[in-house]
Parts: C-alpha cells; structure tokens; sequence
C-alpha cells in the first residue's frame, strides 16, 4: 500500500516526512498547528494525519523506506499530539451525550456486576443504526456500494487493533478475547477470515480489495471512528476503554447485520456479500456474550479500577460511530436532494 494523498497541513507534514525518510529533514506535525480545527472528529486532514501514523503499527507502506519509522521518536511525540488532541474531543463527545453513560455506582454490587450492567443496558437501548434501517428498505445498489467503500476502511482490517490488547490483559479476560478473535480471524480457516470474506464481497461487485482507494475516500468521521480503536488498543492505559468498544461493537452488530443482509438480497447483490453479512448475523450474537460477560466483566473482576475506562469505551463506541453514520446519511441525502444534472 502507498502512503495516501494527503488532504491538509497536518496529512500533508505526515505524509512527507514520511516519504523524506530517512534522507531527508523531519518535518513533524505539531499540535498547535490545529489551532483551527475545533472539531477533529470530523476533520478529515486531522483523522487522515493520525490514521497514517497508526498504520505505520498496522502493515505499513512500501513507498516509506525507512523500516525504523514506525518507532521514530518524533514521530511518536507528534502522535502523542494528535492523540491528545483526539482523546479530549472523545471524551468531550461523550460527556455530552446525556444518558449514555450511565453511573457505575447504581447498577450493581461488584465493580463487574456494575459493568455488565451498564454494557447491556447501552447497547440495548441503542437498537439497528438508521444506516442499517437504510440500506435494508431503501438504499440503491450505489448507495450500498458507497457504504461497503466506507466501511472498508476498518473491514480490510478487522479485528486487528483488539489483537494489540490481548498482551495487555490477563486471567479469563485474555482467554475470551482470544477465543472471539479465533473466530473473527476464521476458526482456522484461512478462507473464512473476516477480513477475506469482506474482500471477497468487495472482489463480487468489481471494487478493489486493496485499501489504500478506500482511504482516498472515506470521511473524516468514518476514520476517525477507526483511529478511536487505534487509539484505545495501542495505549495500554486505556486498555480497559478498547474492551469496553469492543464490547458494545459486537453486541450492536448482530442486528445491523442482519437488516443490512435483507437490504443486500432486495437489491440482489452477489452471494459473496450476503455470506459477509450473514456470518455476522450469527456469530456476533454469540460474541455480545463472549464481549461483555467473558470479557469485559472478567477484566474489571481481576482490575476493578478499569470499570469506568470499560463503560467509556462503550459509550465512546457508540457516540462516534453514529456520527460517523450521520455523516454519510448526510451525505446520500444530499446526493438525492441535488438536482439532476443537465
């Protein structure tokens, strides 16, 4: 994969510091260089700068030849910078959502009971995205074909940031994550791998299966809602917070799947598409289970301390991925509501 285009000063600094290296002068990005971008999980210059430097953890990119960038000191300070920056927003995001984080202290006994909880109780309430909804009754094949290309992003590379925590946690905890992941990577089948199945829905509709396209063209919202992983997973403080996103992921997935499954058999999308969706029909609704009980509750019983960073991490789910799907029902509105051409 090549470095991506960039789209502003800060991608732009990334991008060719990285493609200077290791010749060339390090021009890293520094956070005030932001003193404008009051919103960065929606700024897309900002969201593509961060996931450029995570991908560096990731698979990397060919055309950046020094293999020692991925641990260059200046660049990780100015990640730092850029995570700082990210997590305040985050968590401004979910302070301001009333309701949705509930308090710890009035649902339970025990820290896990006051964790598993709050994680049923949130995702419970938060029922089929209004993206599923529209892409099961109404979306056109284009329409669909759009969000495959958004989604992209984080499908070609499914389940890898969860993996970074499993060295990070212990005791039944760890032994959950590594089942569930087992399964996410295919059960030991090669063929049955998230990851490929999703290339192999993209390959059925004749779009590329490589990532780079799809970063070209995602939103701001749409990477930031894949850094938010990054972010959490590759942090080991916030170790608590990627568990607790991966709790309210899977237990939020099930249903969206299955209404976006319908969508695919009423516009008559290939069988590749419809095994994607309905793989996860099914092994999601397992994996709410494995997340939130065999994960997320294990993990605060050997670390209560972690509890509130679980229920952050579920409630910072939720919050960016519905803006993230805000922004692109926006934008198929939008498409529609423009006049025809010519």
């Amino acid at each position: 994969m090549k470095l991506p285009e960039p789209c502003g000063p800060l991608s732009e600094r990334v991008v060719d510091t990285l493609r200077a290296r290791p010749h060339g002068p390090h021009a890293v990005p520094e956070p005030r260089a932001m003193g404008d971008v009051t919103y960065p999980l929606t700024d897309r210059d900002f969201q593509l700068a961060l996931w450029t430097l995570y991908e560096l953890h990731y698979r990397g990119f060919d055309d950046v030849e020094d293999p020692h960038a991925e641990w260059d000191p200046l660049l990780m300070v100015s990640r730092a910078g850029l995570e700082r920056t990210f997590e305040h927003a985050v968590r401004t995001l979910v302070s301001e959502a009333p309701g949705d984080a509930p308090a710890l202290a009035d649902l339970g006994a025990t820290p896990a009971e006051q964790v598993t909880a709050a994680l049923v109780r949130m995702t419970a309430r938060s029922g089929p995205s209004e993206v599923a909804q529209f892409l099961h009754r109404r979306a056109t094949r284009t329409e669909f074909c759009s969000y495959l290309a958004e989604r992209a992003v984080y499908h070609l590379r499914e389940s890898d940031p969860q993996s970074f925590v499993l060295p990070r946690i212990g005791g039944a905890a760890k032994v959950a994550l590594a089942e569930l992941q087992y399964d996410e990577y295919g059960g030991g089948r090669p063929d049955r791998l998230h990851q490929t199945l999703f290339a192999r829905a993209l390959e059925s509709l004749d779009m590329p299966t490589d990532l780079a396209p799809y970063v070209a063209g995602a939103t701001g919202a749409t990477l930031a809602s894949v850094n938010l992983m990054s972010l959490f997973a590759l942090n080991r403080r916030l170790r608590g917070a990627a568990m607790g996103h991966l709790a309210a992921f899977e237990a939020t997935s099930s249903l969206p799947c299955e209404r976006i499954l319908r969508g695919a058999r009423r516009l008559r999308l290939p069988e590749a598409v419809c095994d994607y969706y309905d793989e996860h029909v099914e092994a999601d609704a397992v994996h709410e289970q494995l997340a939130i009980r065999g994960i997320c509750a294990a993990l605060v019983a050997d670390e209560p301390e972690l509890a509130a960073d679980v229920v952050l991490g579920a409630t910072a789910c939720l919050a960016v991925d519905g803006l993230a799907g805000e922004v692109l029902l926006d934008g198929w509105r939008a498409q529609r509501d423009a006049p025809a051409a010519g």
